[in-house]
């Protein structure tokens, strides 16, 4: 125990005697999430401007277009028919509705007429206001239908819609889909720190190797299973103060909000770590030089992470990419959280934990066996 206590010092000690590892290790999760935010933003919400031509005058067009007025991030103002094309090709307007001659009357009969609607933009337009526009003409045009021909009975339907006895109270909501897509994109990036920092740690072996230090540190009492033991050690903590770090700056900082606790992220992270740690031994045990270390690293972590969606939501690829990320560890610890933010209890998703473990079991299994092989063939990584 004393051996790998003293082995941590002494990789602790190597690894940040120079000072730009402070922040190679623990900036970048920093810059994760400053990467997170310039994604996400820049979405501010738009208003949407509409100009209206309005031929019919009648009670119940005057009255739409007060409906219109009043929905939130929609901007109204009259246009002359004239004016439509100047209007819109000039951007003063993002569309234009035409109420022709007769839409209150058809609407009155139950059967009422299209409203033209003419925008350059397309479905992020058209969409917003038809979804409006068609529920409260549909509910008018329903009482049309129920007056049959009786206009006093119309009109005093339509006034009681309109003076409706019942009150509406309405009550705002805080969005949280933008927090929890800054969440998952931050967490993307920090698996992808720490497969890279594993690596980076794990490659010391090799140096070491390489710089006669290992073969002068096994000339003393200390085996070669406590030094591999010591390096495993180094990277939890290392991993542990990178999840440290992201978490306090998320809140205290950033003030992201991921509508999961803390302790189950970072549970998930930790035992993520795991499988990191055992996949950048498997690279180590695999590569003869520090230089093939250094080059197999991120040939196999960039790649990876993009499949497991790590960059950008998984749901964006393919359907047969989508299932072969199931067999990425990263694919997991995403969904996870995916979960988690969906309100899943922690409980409910052991399997997920379980997966997780043993990928983390399967990749040290695996540098157990290349390191026995190496041992009894005279060498080591």
């Amino acid at each position: 125990m004393n051996d790998v206590i003293w082995l941590v010092k002494y990789t602790l000690k190597r690894t940040f005697r120079r000072k730009i590892n402070f922040l190679l290790y623990f900036g970048t999760p920093l810059a994760a999430i400053l990467l997170s935010l310039f994604a996400a933003g820049g979405n501010p919400v738009k208003e949407v401007r509409i100009g209206i031509v309005n031929e019919d005058h009648g009670r119940i067009t005057d009255d739409t277009i007060h409906f219109l007025k009043n929905i939130d991030h929609l901007s109204v103002k009259s246009v002359k028919l004239s004016a439509v094309d100047d209007q819109i090709t000039s951007q003063k307007v993002d569309g234009v509705l035409i109420f022709r001659q007769g839409f209150s009357e058809s609407v009155q009969h139950g059967q009422p007429r299209p409203i033209e609607l003419v925008s350059l933009k397309g479905a992020e337009i058209t969409t917003f206001i038809k979804s409006y526009l068609h529920e409260y003409i549909d509910h008018l045009a329903t009482l049309g239908r129920l007056a049959n021909g009786n206009n006093d009975l119309f009109w005093k339907m339509y006034e009681r819609y309109q003076h409706a006895p019942f009150r509406l109270a309405i009550h705002s909501l805080s969005d949280t889909s933008k927090q929890k897509a800054i969440t998952y994109q931050t967490i993307g990036y920090l698996l992808m720190i720490m497969l890279m920092s594993a690596g980076n740690l794990t490659e010391i072996i090799i140096k070491e190797r390489e710089e006669r230090t290992y073969s002068r540190l096994l000339t003393t009492p200390i085996q070669a299973r406590t030094y591999v033991l010591s390096n495993v050690v180094v990277n939890v903590l290392v991993i542990t103060v990178q999840i440290i770090v992201t978490f306090v700056a998320m809140k205290n900082i950033f003030h992201i909000y991921p509508n999961v606790p803390m302790w189950q992220m970072a549970l998930v992270l930790f035992v993520f770590s795991l499988s990191a740690i055992g996949l950048a031994l498997i690279t180590v045990m695999l590569a003869n030089s520090s230089t093939s270390a250094g080059a197999l690293q991120p040939l196999i972590t960039v790649p990876t992470c993009m499949l497991a969606g790590c960059f950008w939501p998984v749901e964006l690829m393919p359907k047969f990419l989508q299932k072969a990320a199931y067999f990425l560890p990263q694919r997991w610890a995403l969904d996870l959280l995916v979960k988690l933010q969906e309100g899943r209890s922690f409980g409910s998703l052991y399997l997920h934990v379980l997966i997780l473990l043993a990928f983390a079991l399967t990749f040290f299994l695996i540098a157990v066996y290349k390191f026995n092989r190496g041992q009894q063939s005279g060498q080591f990584v």
